[in-house]
């Protein structure tokens, strides 16, 4: 074989086993999935996955994109694996909370009033007045980030909202961020404050006296998950 013909096909054979290598050399297959979100808000999902996306990986980077309700995926069947679990455990629908309100009056009677029994205790231990009533309630549901609002009392005369921050569970229990207002129809807003309630616990937020004319109020509020 001529000189110039051999080194023509050392030539070949040399660019052939570089593209091979280059095909090859990384190891890495990578394969492509689409998931279709039902509840999750699609940049949560994108943060969520994030760790499962190697997008600086030489020679086969992973790759993520999103559009609508829908999160496309190319990464190596392992990761994907990971994803479709993350994804299943969090694309869930919202869990419904239903908080009650109890708005408490404290005054000189001695007697127990039955609708306040599983927080009389409480109440006893926190202040120092002789009896307590129950003066007003409200049952209120809704899912995290929700604000809802009730007027209660007679004659309207309170006005309750609450901004459900986060909703956070694990089986029957958990605990809710609870942002609370209690505003009066004399002089506007007179309580305010947040918390961390625990999911079938009830919680004394705190207590005001609306106005020179009227005694001392407590507000408690008791959280359950919806169909539990």
């Amino acid at each position: 074989m001529k000189t110039g013909a051999m080194f023509a096909a050392a030539a070949f054979l040399a660019a052939v086993a570089w593209l091979f290598l280059a095909r090859s050399g990384s190891g890495v297959d990578l394969e492509t999935q689409t998931f279709e979100l039902q509840y999750l808000e699609l940049y949560n999902a994108v943060e969520l996955i994030q760790p499962y996306v190697y997008e600086d990986r030489p020679d086969a980077p992973g790759q993520a994109s999103a559009a609508r309700n829908l999160l496309t995926v190319r990464e190596t069947a392992d990761n994907l694996e990971k994803i479709a679990r993350v994804l299943q455990q969090y694309d869930t629908p919202p869990t419904s909370v239903q908080l009650q309100f109890q708005i408490i009056e404290a005054n000189g009677a001695s007697t127990t009033d039955p609708a306040i029994a599983n927080v009389e205790s409480a109440l006893r231990q926190l202040f120092r007045f002789e009896g307590y009533r129950l003066s007003a309630e409200a049952m209120m549901g809704g899912v995290e980030g929700s604000r809802i609002s009730q007027v209660l009392g007679s004659e309207a005369q309170f006005r309750l909202e609450a901004f459900i921050q986060t909703v956070r569970t694990t089986g029957d229990s958990g605990v809710v961020r609870l942002e609370v207002m209690l505003g009066s129809n004399r002089n506007g807003s007179v309580f305010e404050t947040s918390a961390n309630v625990r999911i079938g616990q009830t919680m004394v937020l705190g207590s005001t006296q609306p106005d020179s004319r009227s005694g001392t109020i407590i507000l408690t509020v008791r959280p359950e998950i919806v169909g539990s």
